[in-house]
This record gives C-alpha cells, sequence and structure tokens, in this order.
C-alpha cells in the first residue's frame, strides 16, 4: 500500500499521465459509443467527463494539476475550429442560397437559448454571478468564458454549464428534430450548432456531412451573436 501511494503521488505530478488520462476516457467513451450503435444518449463526451470528475474527486486532485497535462488538448481546440471552415467551405452553395433563412434562424437561436435561461433562471431566485455565468452558455466554451469573465460572472460555472448544454444538445437532438419531422440537414445542423456549440457540432457530422458543416456555421455565429446580445440584455432587464 505504501508503496501504491508513492508510485501515485507521483504519476500525479506527471503532465503525461493526466493527457493520457484524458485520452483513455475518451477512448473508452467513444468505444462505448460505438458497441451501442452510436446512440446519441451514450455521448463519449458525457462518458469521458463523468470518468475524469470521478478520478478527479477520488483522488483529491486539484484541477490545476489536471490542466498541466490537459492544456495541449486545450491548445488543439483552436485548431480543430479553424479546421470546421472545410467542410464549410465545400457546402458554401448551399450556404449562399438559404442566407437569408439562416440569419433568420440564428437570431431566432441565439434569443430563445438567452432570453429562455433569463427567464426561467430569474423565476427561479437566481440573480448575480450565477444568473450572468448562465446567460451566454450556448455559445462555444472559449466566448462564452470570456464573455461572463467580462460581464462579472463566474468563467469556471459558466464552463460547466456549457458542457452540460453541449451534452444535452448532442443527445436529445437527433431524436427531437425526428420527432418533428425535420428532414433539411442544414436545418438540423443549424440548429444544433447554435443550441449546443462544439459537441453538438460533433454529433452533427457523425450524423451527416452536410449537418456537421451547417452546425459549424451556426456555432461560429452564434458565438459572435451572443457576445453582442448578453451584455444588451443585461443592460436592459437587470
Amino acid at each position: 500500500m505504501k508503496d501504491f501511494i508513492e508510485i501515485w503521488g507521483y504519476l500525479n505530478q506527471e503532465p503525461l499521465f493526466w493527457l493520457t488520462s484524458t485520452l483513455c476516457a475518451y477512448s473508452a467513451g467513444d468505444a462505448a459509443f460505438r458497441y451501442f450503435n452510436r446512440r446519441p444518449y451514450v455521448n463519449p463526451v458525457m462518458i469521458a467527463v463523468s470518468v475524469l470528475a470521478i478520478l478527479l474527486w477520488s483522488t483529491g486532485t486539484k484541477y490545476e494539476t489536471y490542466f498541466e497535462g490537459a492544456q495541449f488538448i486545450h491548445f488543439l481546440l483552436g485548431p480543430a475550429t479553424v479546421a470546421l471552415a472545410m467542410p464549410l467551405f465545400q457546402n458554401i452553395t448551399q450556404v449562399r442560397r438559404a442566407t437569408l433563412p439562416i440569419l433568420a434562424a440564428l437570431t431566432a437561436g441565439s434569443l430563445t437559448a438567452i432570453l429562455s435561461a433569463l427567464v426561467i433562471a430569474y423565476t427561479f431566485g437566481i440573480r448575480d454571478v450565477a444568473l450572468v455565468s448562465l446567460l451566454p452558455k450556448s455559445a462555444t466554451a472559449p466566448v462564452a468564458i470570456g464573455i461572463s469573465d467580462q460581464l462579472g460572472g463566474s468563467p469556471t460555472l459558466t464552463a460547466v454549464l456549457v458542457i452540460i448544454t453541449g451534452i444535452i444538445g448532442a443527445i436529445i437532438a437527433t431524436p427531437l428534430l425526428n420527432a418533428l419531422g425535420i428532414k433539411d440537414w442544414r436545418a438540423r445542423g443549424l440548429a444544433v450548432g447554435v443550441a449546443a456549440h462544439g459537441i453538438g457540432t460533433a454529433r452533427a457530422f457523425q450524423v451527416h456531412p452536410t449537418a456537421g458543416a451547417f452546425a459549424g456555421l451556426g456555432m461560429g455565429l452564434n458565438a459572435i451573436l451572443t457576445a453582442f446580445i448578453v451584455p444588451v440584455i443585461l443592460k436592459i432587464f437587470l
């Protein structure tokens, strides 16, 4: 037991250990996702987050220690987001043909995400920092965290809410859109990208390439629009 504690003390401080843990946790989630025939409720991100959260909590590891190893994956989020431009470019003709519907859907979706969160949270007595942290939840994480920080919210709480929003969106989007009878992959993808940012976009690519391209477009445009809308809504309502 003493040897195990000494080994764990060594591994716990090694950045490579937490990088490897993150990759293994996601690999396990992806394997489960494939085993269950890509069912939306077996979301690999949800599984990976749950596994890592249990590991960090059970070992008493601080987030700062974990992030020293996982920051390489965090860095790769930037190039991965930029890479979404490729499928979007391949569908540029469809984007041009649907410019007005895209702008209308983007505005409606962004306002609905923000206002619904505001009304529900306010109704249940949520105020101040928690309320500000909640509003940008449907924007991609770097933008949402920046908005929260600038407006006096809690970046950490916002990050958690963004991840939860993305996971929920990725799980329920496909069954919900199927139930509503929406078959246009452009509309499906844009809706998922606006509502569930990067995690939803990843799910959209798994369903259909056109849906993935439009989800990437919705994610990017919603991040920009949210950055403008949230401060205005806070000023008006609060």
